[in-house]
């Protein structure tokens, strides 16, 4: 009885899971495809400091930036799909980069597993504060009176701000004149100097020079308006539909992550987010929780990626 009672046990210990004691004492890599700094690397130094308390092992951020986020990502679809190398990544690397730049190493829709969407932002469509155009509909006004002249910032080429910019200009039959700078600090920088005419801006980056009255938000690209900014109407309050947009941060994996770990880890995730001391902070800089399911972030990845497609190649936007 006692041989059978050992066999028993040891086949059962041998089915178990190699990953079952993930993340154990090895490192946990998040890899960023951006500098330090910006919304995509507060995300997941949040999750790298918060997300061990949960779960246990060692976690920590590697910054690989360049190619708008493409670099990141290839070295991630290289690595192995064991839970210990995992990527951090705005929209740009999952829908908008495939669409802009030629040989990009990976294919985003079969190369990762998807865990979970982190969090999502709207953008804020904003002018100077000394900016005759007072709402949405001076701000078009302005642009039918001087077509491809009013001039729109961005941080850079194909960026969610830039894309917002031309579905805002699509959707209202107008056009304007696209300034690309390198990166959004410098962006801002001009949009506070009057330099630039306009501007579509990440909540988490201009809510406080909005706040302290240096520029004049006319409008939200999310479908609601932001508890952050009450007074400020939506697009579609102001008679431009279809103009919506979220930046988002997620987390994926290299394909053939194993299902318990991915379970494990996307539950540390929500629980994280949704844990009220880091949930306040990230809601107070204009960050919404989303903590979806690998199977909401795969659906909402194909439906954002055919959208972007579909305004890139109709727009002839490109990344140079």
């Amino acid at each position: 009885m006692k041989k059978i009672l050992l066999g028993m046990a040891l086949a059962v210990a041998a089915a178990v899971p190699a990953f079952a004691a993930w993340p154990n004492d090895k490192t946990v890599t998040l890899v960023v495809p951006f500098p330090p700094g910006g919304s995509t690397d507060a995300i997941a130094r949040v999750l790298a400091q918060k997300v061990p308390e949960k779960i246990g092992g060692t976690w920590i951020i590697d910054n690989r930036p360049g190619a708008t986020g493409t670099i990141g990502a290839a070295f991630v679809k290289r690595a192995p799909a064991d839970g210990y190398t995992l990527f951090v990544s705005s929209l740009g690397p999952f829908v908008i980069a495939p669409h802009l730049l030629k040989g990009v190493q990976y294919d985003a829709l079969k190369d990762f597993d998807p865990v979970t969407i982190a969090v999502q932002a709207p953008n804020v469509l904003v002018v100077p504060n000394s900016s005759a155009d007072k709402s949405v509909a001076d701000l078009l006004a302005h642009l039918k009176r001087t077509p491809g002249k009013v001039s729109f910032a961005s941080s850079g080429n194909g960026s969610s701000d830039h894309l917002s910019a031309e579905l805002f200009w699509q959707q209202s039959h107008t056009e304007g004149l696209h300034v690309p700078y390198k990166g959004g600090g410098p962006a801002i920088n001009d949009l506070l100097g009057g330099q630039v005419d306009a501007a579509f801006v990440n909540i988490n980056s201009i809510i406080q020079h909005i706040k302290a009255g240096k520029v004049r938000a006319l409008a939200i690209s999310s479908e609601k308006r932001s508890p952050l900014l009450p007074d400020v109407p939506t697009l579609a309050e102001q008679g431009v539909k279809g103009a919506e947009v979220q930046s988002w941060q997620a987390v994926a994996a290299p394909k053939g992550l194993p299902s318990d770990v991915k379970t494990r880890l996307r539950d540390a995730i929500a629980a994280v987010l949704n844990d009220p001391s880091v949930k306040e902070k990230l809601v107070a800089q204009g960050f919404e929780i989303v903590a979806d399911t690998p199977e909401q972030f795969a659906r909402y990845q194909a439906a954002e990626y055919a959208r972007w497609k579909q305004l890139i190649e109709s727009r002839h936007i490109t990344a140079d």
